[in-house]
């Protein structure tokens, strides 16, 4: 886009990017899509801080907010590090990172400029910045594929040396003789070390990073144990000694690689949603100034501009209709399939299409203030809370690092003084330590559950997009509904069977020349040969013909000229044939198949349901009661929906939320977890924690019954792995653990928590 905002005469620079002349008073840039395309051509590893300025919004408050994506973040005590920095800024009123979408949010008072200073703190702690606009999107694929070659290298790596060293721990010594022993410990050095150095580049290059500068997080004992492991063991094979380790710290580097490749996925699914919907945010819209045409950024929208929208366009801002008649489709907005005909008068929003003739909108609202605008920072607040969430247990990781480091510092200390042991066996203990206080039992723990459940779920069509989504699942007490796509299938369907076959293909033959969803339905009820008329459709009224030397009409009760009758709640079309009696053909949503039966079930448990929608009030009471639903709300808004989950969790509730369409986004993204069909539009399936396939809902009953099993077995899991580290860390301490046991307690500890894990395939019994 090329496009001169201002006339040269005003005119003191041009746009750095795009040539565009600026008016005065302007930055370096014509908009900021432009500034966004300039700074990403830009090495922003070496940014100058005051680039960071064209980011900076102005608050209602008078304060002024930054928000950017930050690179490098691994663990929770990363937040812990970049918060705790910030905090010590002068003026900073607010600094909070989402760890799931790996956003920064500063709000502070003052200058706007001050901003690039405190965006300099963050950069100074080893992380790298990003504007939201940016490539963070490509940036998280990068680092899955990263962590998905580190971890085939490991477990290539893994399944050789466990190889070698099946002859190492079934013989002795004096059995197999000294030099081959040093051969297979040679052998397996040539293996580890060059597997460890490509694949525990995420642990060491982390851990590098936040000691550079003075600080630590979960990585750095990780990084001390690989080290120091594999540098006692380089050290025992050049010295022909016995406790070799490559093949625990090779196995120790792939187990932590799955549990980081696993989190990666579920964030940077996390981040598609909220690209996706920012995506809708951004474009151009065309205006009429002064008569004439100009293409101008959505974000250059304000108040009292007029906006011209073709049919098939997306409206870019809320407004007023004041010139033209059309029929929307507000699907995206409301969920609802069914368009609504809008003329002069009619309110609008952005975000909903314009189906059928052009229109013309006085704005009301700009971009950052219309209701997708809100959606989207309901979203964001929703997304928050969730990592404040997180950061709770992050407590106890924070403790995690200095414990270690301290047991296995006393550890040596003891050794080499108080037992007067040589330094090498002191060094050696204390890194059996370091290694055994995170044992391939606890790695295990939870992701063996995981990938059992997420396989048992896929044979039933159900997707897993968030690790901990089965744990939060299992805890629920409330299931919030929608309807339209959720509880039903989406989609009309002709009901009314008072017409002849004749009937129903004059319609058919009407209706294949409209995209109106009941046209759609129509037709799809017909299968025969259609007849050859040449229409002309009326926006937001109906199709009109001629037939057999007379007029036929095919529309809503007033263009079909027939009377009220006091009906409500009836999708309907009517066709008139000349002097015929018009003819009434009735649609209806379906309700999934099982709809009934899996709501009975679930009430069953002693769950609260509720039925959530923005459809008509008729509509909503009657399926509640055909449900046996009795708490049911009709033309809530997303913001509606997303307040009243809010004031449930607040007063202590677990909500799962099952929803299919954008409208539901913020309430998907708010509950404690979620759930969607695969029907569902794909920023929907992008928010929800889970998504599930097939036209039945007997899926969230299955899925709400593994996951309850999969916590129950993760818990005694974790119980066992603890119960081992309790045993072990004494032992290892004691300086007790000598390769053979180490071996036999690792896999021990690993059998015995994989096979209680598998008690989870043999679960039956789930299905209705």
């Amino acid at each position: 886009m090329k496009t001169a905002a201002h006339s040269p005469t005003e005119a003191l620079a041009v746009c750095q990017h795009c040539g565009t002349n600026l008016a005065p008073g302007q930055l370096d840039f014509c908009c900021a899509g432009c500034a966004t395309a300039y700074h990403l051509q830009r090495s922003l590893s070496e940014a100058a801080p005051q680039e960071w300025s064209a980011f900076v919004k102005p608050r209602e408050d008078g304060s002024w907010e930054l928000q950017l994506a930050v690179e490098g973040i691994h663990c929770a005590s990363c937040i812990w590090n970049i918060e705790s920095s910030l905090r010590e800024e002068a003026g900073l009123l607010e600094a909070r990172v989402n760890y799931t979408t790996q956003r920064l949010r500063l709000v502070w008072r003052g200058e706007p400029a001050e901003g690039d200073r405190f965006a300099a703190r963050v950069t100074s702690l080893g992380y790298r910045l990003h504007p939201l606009a940016g490539s963070a999107q490509e940036d998280s694929e990068r680092d899955q594929q990263h962590l998905l070659r580190c971890l085939a290298v490991s477990g290539f790596a893994s399944g050789n040396l466990m190889l070698i060293s099946v002859a190492l721990w079934s013989s002795t010594a004096e059995s197999m003789g000294m030099a081959t022993r040093d051969l297979l410990h040679w052998l397996s050095a040539l293996i580890a070390i060059p597997a460890l150095m490509f694949a525990a580049r995420p642990f060491l290059g982390s851990a590098w990073k936040v000691l550079r500068h003075g600080r630590t997080n979960m990585d750095v004992p990780i990084s001390l144990a690989i080290v120091l492991a594999t540098g006692m063991s380089l050290w025992e094979t050049v010295h022909r000694g016995e406790y070799v380790y490559f093949d625990s710290a090779v196995m120790f580097t792939f187990f932590l690689l799955i549990g980081r490749y696993l989190d990666a996925r579920a964030r940077g699914r996390a981040k598609s949603a909220a690209a996706q919907l920012l995506s809708m945010l951004q474009g151009s819209a065309t205006i009429l100034e002064d008569g004439a045409r100009k293409v101008i950024p959505l974000e250059a929208l304000a108040r009292g501009m007029r906006v011209l929208v073709a049919a098939g366009e997306k409206i870019p801002a809320d407004g007023y209709i004041v010139k033209g008649q059309s029929a929307l489709d507000t699907s995206l907005i409301t969920g609802e399939t069914m368009p609504q005909v809008a003329s002069v008068g009619t309110r609008v929003f952005s975000g909903t299409i314009n189906m059928e003739a052009p229109l013309e909108i006085e704005v009301v609202h700009g971009n950052d203030q219309t209701l997708l605008s809100q959606i989207v920072r309901l979203m964001e607040h929703a997304e928050q809370g969730q990592a404040e969430y997180v950061r709770l247990a992050d407590h106890a990781a924070r403790l995690y690092t200095p414990s270690v480091h301290a047991l296995a510092a006393l550890t040596f200390l003891g050794w080499l003084f108080l037992m007067q042991a040589p330094w090498q066996v002191a060094l050696l203990v204390a890194s059996t330590v370091l290694i055994i206080t995170c044992p391939c039992a606890l790695g295990l723990a939870v992701p063996v559950v995981q990938v059992l459940a997420s396989g048992r779920l896929m044979k039933r069509g159900v997707l897993l997009k968030s690790g901990d989504a089965l744990e939060r699942l299992a805890s629920i007490d409330t299931i919030i509904f929608d309807k339209t796509g959720t509880l039903t299938e989406g989609r009309p369907r002709l009901t009314s069977a008072y017409h002849t076959d004749a009937q129903l293909r004059l319609a058919a033959s009407l209706a294949v020349h409209s995209k109106h969803p009941l046209s759609r339905a129509l037709l799809a009820a017909y299968q025969g040969p259609l007849i050859p008329l040449e229409v002309s459709e009326h926006p937001g009224q109906g199709l009109q013909s001629q037939y057999q030397g007379g007029p036929v009409r095919l529309g809503n009760r007033a263009f079909c000229q027939v009377p009220e009758t006091g009906q409500q709640g009836l999708l309907e079309i009517w066709l008139v044939d000349g002097l015929e009696p018009p003819v009434l053909f009735t649609f209806a949503d379906q309700l999934r198949e099982d709809a009934k039966a899996v709501i009975a079930a679930l009430g069953q448990q002693g769950l609260s349901l509720h039925l959530l929608s923005g459809d008509r009030p008729f509509v909503v009471e009657s399926m509640a009661k055909a449900l046996g639903l009795r708490q049911f709300q009709s033309g809530l808004t997303p913001v509606d929906k997303c307040e009243f989950i809010q004031q449930l969790e607040a007063t202590g509730h677990r909500v799962l939320m099952v929803g299919d369409g954008l409208n539901d986004t913020p309430a998907l993204t708010a509950a404690s977890v979620s759930m969607s069909p695969s029907s569902a539009i794909d920023i929907a399936q992008n928010a929800a924690d889970i998504v599930f396939q097939g036209h039945q809902l007997a899926p969230v009953l299955f899925t709400l019954h593994t996951a309850r099993h999969a916590t129950r077995l993760v818990k005694q899991n974790l119980v066992m792995a603890l119960l081992y580290n309790v045993i072990a860390v004494p032992i290892a301490v004691l300086g007790y653990v000598t390769p053979l046991i180490a071996a036999i307690a690792m896999s021990s500890s690993s059998l015995v928590v994989i096979a209680n894990a598998f008690r989870l395939t043999r679960r039956s019994g789930d299905a209705l």
